[in-house]
């Protein structure tokens, strides 16, 4: 597997009918569309699309939909699907499918199973490769695809009353006082991006609350430590309205963060950038009040020097 890709094991909750999956994805992977549905169809792909038509089994139940875009250079749908395959093996399921591109029938079988529309899940038509795993009423699907600069994988969960089959990626890290600036531990510099946690704006606004906010004196200590270092700095949303208004809203916010360091603690302007992407990279579920809120963010990303 190459550097970079890091999918760790399952997770079993105990107390349920059905074992929840949790499957981690890199820390590069950003969830592009998530639809969740409590009595729903999904017809698996069982075989390769053959004499005409994609052999299917109907699965019945809960049914959970994500997409997810993985921004690792080089990375292959067999890297991304191996792993997946190891934890549903792991977890009981019985793999019946499991072919790339050609293999699985190409161009025919990619238009008869379902996929979630693009841009949230691109297929490569010469590039992909799918997995299916089933365990007695409940099926699991994986699309892996790669194109240049980006891949996609496409997970669905169906059957019975299983609990949504979740991805996750690890959840940025809070800037905080308990480490130096620079060192291994500072998460910025670790992760390369950190929350902005605690910020204030009113509710539906990009308006910056007064402050003084301890987390953007933390930052600016960090940008006066290091004269080289540039940031954009990204604003996030729910997933509440229409996207085109939430990325306005994201990039205003983040422009109003921008400005802060600016005006009250005179980082340079040409070392930060202002972008807004709205609710297209959560970091909790977008169903509970609970993760629309902590969906609602700003984030500082390290560019390069």
């Amino acid at each position: 597997m190459r550097a970079g890709l890091s999918v760790l094991a399952l997770v079993v909750v105990a107390g349920t009918t059905a074992h929840a999956i949790e499957l981690e994805l890199p820390p590069t992977a950003q969830q592009t569309v998530t639809r969740d549905t409590e009595q729903d169809r999904f017809f698996a792909p069982v075989a390769p699309f053959a004499d005409g038509e994609l052999p299917v089994q109907l699965f019945e139940g809960a049914v959970a939909r994500s997409a997810w875009r993985i921004d690792v250079a080089g990375i292959t749908p067999l890297q991304i699907a191996v792993p997946l395959r190891a934890q549903l093996v792991a977890s009981g399921y019985d793999i019946v499918l499991d072919c790339a591109a050609q293999d699985c029938g190409g161009y025919d079988f990619r238009f008869e199973m379902e996929v979630l529309p693009a841009p949230n899940m691109h297929v490569n038509l010469r590039n992909f490769h799918v997995v299916t795993g089933v365990r007695g009423q409940q099926a699991v699907t994986i699309l892996a695809s790669a194109s240049s600069g980006a891949s996609f994988v496409q997970i669905i969960q169906a059957g019975g009353d299983t609990q949504s089959l979740e991805a996750t990626v690890p959840s940025p890290a809070v800037i905080g006082n308990a480490a130096p600036v620079g060192s291994p531990a500072d998460p910025l510099m670790r992760d390369g991006r950190a929350v902005l946690d605690g910020l204030d704006f009113e509710s539906g606004t990009s308006d910056l609350g007064a402050g003084p906010f301890a987390v953007l004196e933390q930052l600016a200590e960090r940008l006066a430590a290091q004269p080289d270092m540039r940031v954009a700095l990204v604003g996030h949303t729910d997933n509440v309205g229409s996207l085109e208004a939430n990325i306005t809203l994201a990039r205003s916010r983040a422009e109003a963060v921008r400005v802060r360091l600016i005006e009250e603690y005179g980082i340079a302007a040409a070392r930060l950038e202002a972008q807004g992407i709205g609710y297209l990279a959560p970091i909790a579920s977008n169903l509970s009040a609970e993760g629309r809120e902590a969906n609602r963010r700003v984030e500082v990303v390290l560019l390069e020097e």
